[in-house]
Order: C-alpha cells, then sequence, then structure tokens
C-alpha cells in the first residue's frame, strides 16, 4: 500500500505516462502515414498515383508524386508524373503551382515529346485563372478584367500552333487563340465606347480604328465600324461617317447603328449597382 504523502504524486506520474503513450501512439500513426510512399519502388509509386489521378483524387496523387520526384530525380516515370502533376494542379485549382510546375519541365525537358502538351496546359491554366472566377461567380465580363494572364495564354497556344503544328494539340488552341483574339477586340472596343459616352469622338475613332486593324474579322469588327461611324457623325465628318455606313449596310445591313438604335448603354441605375454585374453595349 502507497503512504498517502506519496499518492499523489504517483498518480500523476501515471497520468503522464498514459498521456504519453497515447501521444507516442499518434505520433507513430502520424509518422507511418506520412512514410507510407517511403522506399516504394519507382513503378508502384508512380502507378498508385496515377490510379487516383484517374479517380480524380488530385490531393492524393499529388502527395505521391511529390514523394516520386524526391526519390526518383530522373526517369521516364519521374517526367510522366511531372507533367500529371502539372495536370492534378490545375484541376485542383492551384494555378501558381501548375505554372510552376510546367515551367520547370519546360526547362529541364525541352525537347521531350510530350513538350506541346506542356505548352498547351500552360495555356489552359492561363486562360483560366483569375478572371474565370469573377466572371462565374459574379458575371462580370472577362473582357474587361486585366487581360495579362489571357494575352499570357494566347502566347501559350501561339507556341503550340507555330512550333508543333502537327500535335495533337495544335488545332485546339488555334480556336482557343480566336475565342481570345475576340475578348482582346471586345476589350479594346469597350474602352472605344466609353470615349464615345464621355463624349471623346477622337479618341473613340482610335480606338475603333485600332481594332479593326489589330483584329480584322473578328467577332466585333462590325461595331467597331459603328463605333467609328457614330464618332465621325459626332465629329461632323459627314464623308467618312457616309463611308462607315456604307461599309456597314454592306456587312451588316440589320446593325441597330443604321437604325439609330446603337450603342445601347447600361442605365445610370444600373451602373451605380454593384451587384448588377457588367454590362457592355456590345450585345455580344
Amino acid at each position: 500500500m502507497i503512504p498517502r504523502p506519496l499518492l499523489r504524486p504517483v498518480l500523476l506520474l501515471l497520468i503522464v505516462a498514459v498521456l504519453g503513450s497515447a501521444g507516442c501512439a499518434r505520433l507513430k500513426g502520424v509518422f507511418k502515414n506520412a512514410d507510407a510512399n517511403e522506399g516504394v519502388p519507382v513503378a508502384e509509386l508512380y502507378q498508385k498515383g496515377h490510379e487516383q489521378i484517374v479517380d480524380g483524387d488530385w490531393s492524393s496523387a499529388l502527395t505521391v508524386y511529390k514523394r516520386l520526384v524526391a526519390q526518383y530525380p530522373y526517369g521516364p516515370y519521374t517526367e510522366q508524373a511531372l507533367m500529371e502533376t502539372a495536370y492534378a494542379q490545375f484541376k485542383s485549382g492551384k494555378n501558381d503551382d501548375a505554372i510552376s510546375t510546367i515551367d520547370r519541365f519546360i526547362r529541364t525537358y525541352p525537347t521531350h515529346r510530350n513538350t506541346a502538351y506542356m505548352y498547351y496546359l500552360r495555356g489552359l491554366v492561363n486562360s483560366g485563372r483569375d478572371t474565370v472566377f469573377l466572371q462565374r461567380v459574379w458575371k462580370l465580363d472577362a473582357s474587361r478584367r486585366d487581360l495579362a494572364t489571357p494575352q499570357q495564354a494566347y502566347n501559350d497556344f501561339k507556341i503550340v500552333g507555330e512550333r508543333y503544328p502537327n500535335s495533337r494539340y495544335a488545332a485546339d488552341a488555334r480556336e482557343r487563340m480566336l475565342a481570345l483574339r475576340n475578348m482582346f477586340a471586345r476589350h479594346d472596343l469597350d474602352v472605344g465606347l466609353y470615349y464615345l459616352r464621355r463624349g471623346a469622338w477622337v479618341a473613340a475613332a482610335g480606338r475603333a480604328k485600332y481594332v479593326l486593324e489589330t483584329y480584322p474579322q473578328s467577332l466585333y469588327q462590325n461595331d467597331a465600324v459603328a463605333t467609328l461611324g457614330e464618332a465621325y457623325t459626332r465629329l461632323g465628318n459627314a464623308t467618312l461617317a457616309a463611308d462607315a455606313r456604307r461599309v456597314l449596310q454592306q456587312n451588316d445591313p440589320a446593325h441597330p447603328w443604321l437604325s439609330g438604335d446603337w450603342p445601347d448603354y447600361p442605365s445610370h441605375l444600373r451602373r451605380l449597382n454593384p451587384f448588377a454585374g457588367d454590362r457592355s453595349a456590345l450585345g455580344h
């Protein structure tokens, strides 16, 4: 029997021992899980990560591939793991990480047979980040946001189309370039319409001419001609205004500017409403 004066210290020691054992058990479990991929053969490790990619388990795949690249920094499995890592990062919304992985791959394997795919994937990442969240959640027009990353995406797709014209990604890259080109044209024409609304007729005409010269045959070509016609009309240049009207009648006889119903600016109240989303005078 333990004497009463020693009972309390003994109980405290027992409690510490029990808690310490439980803590060690938990830590052991953590380290066991953390090291589950350590020392696994590269083929087996890659297969595990690839199956997780197929299942859409991006987070688990990234954990496995991180261990694979750390243990086996060179070889065909590592090359494939890096490509799938970039894809998993893209799919899980880790766009900056995806760009970093892609750039690392391109620097390390500039002549790899899948380099075209990596440029294409970089284009997908750049065309989707920043603007898409704003567009989907707040219904904002992506063409009216900062176009730095879409411009980089355009450059990425251009590399695919020009350097790798026979790759399986070239045709889709060109289609995406057309869509981005239309976005850029819309952006510049929106600036022209802003000048028009503010009475800056010369600036509006200049921006419309820029759109026509920089993005010929874009989706907004006829709107640019209409902007040019409206600006010249406001400036009192009847000759140039008539030329714009004639061109528009030939190419788009149903354009609302010809009947005096364009541009259709958003109302003043709508512009004051922060939750109304963007609305351009451009109809498409």
